[in-house]
């Protein structure tokens, strides 16, 4: 791989012979791009990639407050509503002496008191069985990492940290006056923070290593991108992503080559063949009426979309709806309501961190204690773990849940669920590995066909899953739809896929915002809502433009 650097512009060439060095400084670009010995060439551009927290930094205090007296305190200060509290916790076997402890209501057992209502993520339940996360290496892809935190540099891990924009091993941010950079050292905090220390809160996998790759600390190409995904594959167990294209409503965007060889890369070489995790927070353009499978991190099979909760378990004025979301954790949601405990920069803690980018880290962390029972899981594997496993039950009271053809309630906004940690853990233990996986590819040839208002078009197709074939295919685990449409207003574009046994999943939702004229260029859709269904037979997908 070699690359020049312009004033302007990156260009990226990959040789088929590493030993050969071009000599490109004698050279213009066009016969570089002659080169008998280059297999790709490629243009770098500028990516702009947004960080997936909705608050802005100024609203943020810099000072760190103490929330909670030590127990000895507590019980000369004669607070019985909070010694009853700590109480609880001692009979539950679990306490926890960090100063923000008390604010994680998101770690709490709700299921074995008389709390309403009962929506923790179950991860007490884990933790009394010895499960911390212990010997999983997770690492942020993000705006860097403050490792020398009190609360984080016991669990820092070197070898699984990178900084991209500046080619070097510290992953330390860039300080500024506004804390741009504290994005990173949030998401850290909720996977590993330490526990037991009296300092900010516990991380959910508070045992795990953690490392810091920083890569949005600059301009973003696909290059750098393809960098981060791919650095210490063969260390790192869980990727954590709370980023991606900007969710304004209007923007069509995703992973360039590099990226997307460094996913599929991944899952198929990380952990010793067993496959990378990539955990990817969902976007938080619900607010601009934007659609997740717009966002081509979201809509690809090597990641794991995760969406968000509040405390309540209502569905986010944030949130993104989309076919593709496998499932979600907890983050803010109404004014009022409570945000995610974890670590800031200079050493602070912080109350407050929100939107998507809570709920990934989140994920990543119970994915831990899940690698940590059952090291030799797939990546397939804890896809459908997290299929099978995730709790509709305490999200029902919001519209939208359907079941489809296996039996499986979803929602384009919560996907199969809430995370529950101890069922997670429960089944992981003795899980059988999937069969290999199988890909069924119908390609379907048919006139250009005319879209209006008040028209739609609907395409069927019939399909033997490749029946008696290597790629055969008996139950459906991912439906990928790849597509080219031209329209005079993308945004006004709806796109609906129903499978033979009638489960009918919305792909794409009209956009208002989205006035392009561009149309869907090879875009590829995703849905994971058909899990578990049998694919033969025939398949409808339906067009039509949204007339409000």
């Amino acid at each position: 791989m070699f690359q020049v650097k312009g004033f302007a512009n990156t260009y990226l060439f990959i040789y088929d012979d590493l030993n050969y060095l071009p000599h490109t400084k004698r050279q213009n670009i066009n016969r570089s791009l002659c080169d008998t010995k280059i297999l790709w060439a490629e243009e770098q551009h500028v990516k702009y990639r947004q960080k997936r927290d909705f608050m802005e930094i100024s609203d943020i205090p810099h000072e760190r407050v103490k929330r909670i007296f030590p127990y000895e305190e507590l019980i000369n200060s004669g607070n019985q509503e909070k010694l009853k509290r700590i109480s609880v916790n001692q009979q539950e076997g679990v306490l926890f002496n960090d100063e923000l402890w008390n604010q994680q209501w998101y770690l709490k057992d709700t299921r074995t008191t008389k709390q309403l209502p009962k929506l923790d993520l179950n991860v007490l339940k884990v933790y009394r069985s010895g499960i911390t996360g212990k010997g999983v290496r997770i690492s942020v892809l993000d705006d860097g990492l403050e490792y020398t935190h009190d609360d984080l540099f016991a669990n820092y891990d070197p070898e699984i940290s990178y900084d991209c924009n500046e080619d070097d091993y510290d992953p330390l941010p860039r300080y500024d006056m506004a804390k741009t950079n504290n994005h990173g050292t949030r998401c850290a905090g909720e996977i590993a923070m330490v526990a037991n220390n009296k300092k900010c809160g516990i991380g959910v996998a508070f045992n795990a290593r953690i490392g810091g790759i920083k890569v949005l600390d600059g301009l973003v190409t696909d290059r750098l991108e393809g960098t981060a995904l791919s650095f210490g594959l063969g260390l790192i167990d869980i990727y954590s992503a709370s980023w991606g294209p900007t969710d304004d409503g209007e923007t069509v965007d995703g992973p360039g080559k590099l990226a997307l060889e460094a996913l599929e890369r991944g899952t198929r070489m990380g952990r010793r063949g067993r496959g990378s995790i990539f955990v990817w927070a969902s976007g938080n353009g619900g607010g601009r009426g934007d659609n997740c499978n717009c966002d081509g991190y979201l809509n690809s099979i090597y990641t794991i979309s995760i969406g968000s909760a509040n405390e309540r378990g209502i569905f986010p004025w944030y949130g993104e709806a989309c076919a593709s979301i496998l499932a979600v954790t907890y983050s803010s949601g109404a004014y009022r309501d409570q945000m995610i405990v974890t670590t800031d920069l200079y050493n602070n803690c912080t109350v407050r961190h929100t939107g998507t980018s809570a709920s990934a880290p989140l994920a990543a962390g119970i994915l831990a204690l899940v690698l940590e029972v059952n090291p030799s899981l797939t990546w397939r594997d804890i896809q459908h773990l997290l299929v099978w496993t995730s709790d509709a039950v305490p999200l029902k009271k919001n519209p939208g849940w359907k079941k489809n053809g296996a039996g499986l309630w979803f929602s384009t906004k919560f996907g199969y669920g809430l995370l529950n940690a101890y069922h997670l853990v429960k089944r992981a233990r003795n899980w059988i590995t999937v069969p290999e996986k199988s890909a069924c590819k119908v390609q379907m040839l048919r006139k250009s066909s005319i879209l209006r208002a008040f028209e739609p078009v609907t395409i069927s197709l019939f399909t033997s899953a490749c029946k008696w074939t290597s790629a055969e295919i008996n139950y459906l685990e991912h439906v990928e739809i790849k597509t080219t449409i031209k329209y005079s207003r993308r945004g006004s574009l709806e796109i609906w896929l129903t499978s033979p046994l009638g489960t009918k999943v919305q792909l794409l939702s009209s956009r208002k915002l989205d006035v392009s004229r561009d149309g869907f260029q090879k875009w590829t859709f995703m849905s994971v809502m058909t899990w578990g269904e049998p694919p033969q037979g025939f398949w409808m997908l339906t067009v039509r433009d949204k007339v409000d």
